[in-house]
């Protein structure tokens, strides 16, 4: 019996190559700086490992809350109003197997064929595909470049359509590192009420801002609570991308039809995982706000050494942990710039094409995924590798 065709899980049917062949090289004995990959070099802090280990001893290790564990819930519940400024009881928040079980189990619940959901691009490319594999139609906008990647309002309007059901948006911006401001996020959220337009949420760096940006959550704005799905993990800003727990907050009648997708895939997620998740909503904070300095330590190394390299620019990252500087004086295909410096510098890069036609020209460098010195390091190799090839 053969197998129905399928679109393939990843952005327009790619595998994450550049993952794969950096670890290839890597496995033959090569010296690569791994900045190509969207996760924090530190380790999970130590009170965390602490409380998963403290519930294995304890005996935590059987089926749990199929809504997940209850005291998670109500530390979210905490987060949310504390961080946030949106009030989302216990029960109106899902723990799911990361934020990628979140969107997935969104998606599914709250589209159906034919469906158009509006995508900002550069975008992070494993959104598209699920929705893609629902039946729905991605509907790309380019944030607007001339101001750093910031929402093209008139755009965003002019691409609603009577089919237009969903808005998706990341906040703090995965690959180019904007903070949407309070006054741009106003306007989408007149937009969404307007069209009577569900608002999906990545706010997976919603800790990692930097200088004077102010992270907002949409969620938080008037008219906008009962329209708004809020997913986030604890991936980024506790280093505790292996654990794979992230969230879903939504009114009730979202978070019922989103558990009806995630029971039929996983029941829960790992009881123990959830006890340190616990500990890391709840407990200190010094860790996070620790790494965040790291995080812009490095980011200003990173964009320093970008711009005093001929032909290069780039803009300063308000959030997240990641760099997207303009390369497109040495090359137009960002794919085979990406490679090359990969096999001759050994420094492992994301190519902006990856992240849709918006993002060409342009290599993420994901500033988080190493320490500071081999950052330096890294800037090195890149250097020496475009004055020996010369711009284009």
């Amino acid at each position: 019996m053969d197998w129905p065709a399928k679109r393939m899980a990843t952005q327009d049917g790619k595998s994450f190559g550049m993952y794969e062949t950096a670890s290839a090289l890597a496995a033959e004995g090569a010296d690569i700086i791994r900045l190509e990959v969207g996760r924090p070099v530190m380790d999970t802090p130590p009170h965390i490992k602490a409380a998963a280990k403290q519930a294995l001893d304890d005996g935590i290790v059987h089926y749990g809350d199929l809504q997940g564990s209850r005291d998670l819930r109500e530390a979210l519940s905490e987060k949310l109003a504390r961080y946030n400024h949106v009030e989302f009881s216990p029960d109106e928040i899902l723990i799911t197997n990361g934020l990628t079980q979140a969107s997935f189990a969104t998606f599914m619940a709250g589209l159906n064929e034919g469906d158009e959901v509006i995508v900002f691009e550069p975008y992070y490319p494993q959104h598209n595909p699920k929705i893609a594999l629902i039946g729905g139609k991605v509907v790309t906008v380019p944030l607007d470049k001339s101001a750093n990647f910031h929402l093209d309002i008139a755009a965003t309007t002019a691409a609603v359509t009577d089919r237009t059901k969903m808005i998706v948006l990341i906040n703090p911006a995965n690959p180019v590192g904007t903070v949407f401001t309070r006054a741009e996020l106003r306007q989408l959220a007149a937009i969404a009420i307007e069209n009577d337009l569900l608002v999906v949420t990545d706010e997976v760096y919603d800790f990692i801002v930097y200088d004077d940006a102010e992270h907002v959550s949409v969620a938080s704005l008037p008219g906008m609570r009962e329209r708004t799905i809020t997913l986030g993990a604890f991936t980024k800003a506790y280093a505790m991308d292996g654990w794979r727990i992230g969230y879903a907050a939504a009114a009730p009648k979202f978070i019922q039809e989103i558990m009806r997708v995630t029971l039929n895939e996983t029941t829960h997620p790992c009881v123990f995982a959830q006890e340190g998740a616990r500990e890391a909503a709840a407990g200190p904070q010094d860790c996070v706000r620790d790494m965040l300095a790291e995080d812009q330590r490095r980011r200003d190394l990173v964009v320093a050494r970008l711009n005093e390299m001929p032909g290069i620019h780039c803009h300063v990252p308000e959030g997240s942990m990641y760099a997207f500087p303009d390369f497109s004086a040495y090359s137009t295909d960002s794919e085979e710039f990406a490679l090359t410096i990969l096999r001759d510098a050994h420094v492992a890069m994301e190519a902006g094409a990856f992240y849709g036609p918006a993002g060409e020209g342009h290599l993420r460098i994901c500033f988080g995924a190493a320490s500071y010195a081999r950052l330096d390091e890294a800037m090195d190799r890149v250097q020496a590798f475009l004055e020996k090839r010369g711009t284009g």
